[in-house]
């Protein structure tokens, strides 16, 4: 009885060296906003750099590529080059290459049994096919909206999980330098 009390006097002592030596680190971070700051910094970086939004991937030519590669094992990849070709669209200063362009944007992706058809609604279709004669550079605002949408909601979200958001995910973090990082935390979780 008394081997286990010493047992549990040291168990309780120990215990409250830690605790004495979280409070003191917790007391720290809260009171050095400068730490906070490079903290939260460093975790918004990381996210930046995981790509963990739609709009970060493609924003740069690797995360297009990695992304229309896992959109092809998804039979989708028509989505993301309506959504290229609309980018491209805005950038048409004159009406006859917007007209030009429109045309074959419809003609591509949005006309019913088009070769790469989008997932677009009848109304949504209806309006561009309207506005084809005179298209102003926001024609296919809309509709190029909504796709984002879809590639946002439903093929990204299985992309960050996939083979190809590794791969692009490991180049990224050796041009930054964090692959030892990442391969850290790989091995712990595994």
């Amino acid at each position: 009885m008394n081997g286990l009390c010493k047992t549990s006097s040291v168990d309780l002592h120990g215990k409250k060296t830690i605790d004495i030596a979280w409070k003191s680190r917790i007391h720290t971070f809260i009171q050095n906003p400068l730490l906070w700051r490079k903290i939260s910094r460093q975790q918004t970086n990381e996210a930046n750099l995981l790509g963990e939004s739609l709009e970060t991937v493609l924003s740069r030519k690797s995360g297009q590529i990695a992304f229309r590669e896992f959109l092809k094992l998804e039979f989708c990849e028509e989505s993301l080059d309506f959504w290229l070709a609309c980018q491209e669209f805005k950038t048409f200063d004159s009406l006859e290459e917007r007209t030009q362009r429109a045309a074959s944007i419809y003609e591509e992706f949005i006309k019913a049994d088009s070769p790469k058809q989008v997932n677009l609604d009848f109304y949504t279709r209806e309006i561009i096919s309207q506005s084809l004669q005179q298209p102003s550079s926001s024609c296919f605002t809309v509709a190029q909206k909504k796709i984002y949408s879809l590639m946002e909601n439903g093929s990204f979200p299985r992309f960050i999980q996939s083979e190809h958001y590794k791969v692009l995910f490991d180049a990224a973090s050796k041009q930054r330098g964090l692959g030892k990082h990442r391969q850290a935390v790989r091995i712990k979780s595994t």
